[in-house]
């Protein structure tokens, strides 16, 4: 059970209850995100159809399509620092920069302890 966000809130657009496809560690790591930053967050985009993933211009073999990413919203440089720092703090390896949000995932499919700037 989470204590900051609903798993609605990780719903894909166009596939209402999508949310419970999220893995469970990520959500824990994001409520522990949350608790740290002391301020709520607001996701962007979580779990992802194939369908919505193509119509935002994901990647194909995107770490959202897995319930492995979120996005989180960024409104200033403060916000992005903070929440980069948490996320290294507690051991997140993948992490995407974007000017207005930060990418987090936990796939360990992919290359580990990377920052990538969209």
């Amino acid at each position: 059970m989470l204590k900051y966000f609903t798993i609605a809130e990780f719903d894909s657009p166009d596939e209402p209850g999508s949310g419970v496809n999220m893995h469970q560690d990520l959500l824990e790591l994001l409520d522990e995100i949350r608790a740290i930053y002391g301020k709520p967050i607001a996701i962007t985009s979580g779990y992802r159809t194939k369908e919505h993933n193509s119509y935002v211009g994901g990647k194909e073999n995107s770490s959202h399509l897995k319930g492995l990413a979120v996005d989180i919203g960024i409104e200033n440089s403060n916000q992005r620092y903070e929440i980069i720092r948490i996320a290294m703090l507690l051991g997140i390896k993948r992490i995407g920069t974007g000017k207005g949000f930060v990418h987090i995932d936990i796939d360990g499919d992919k290359a580990q302890n990377v920052n990538w700037v969209y």
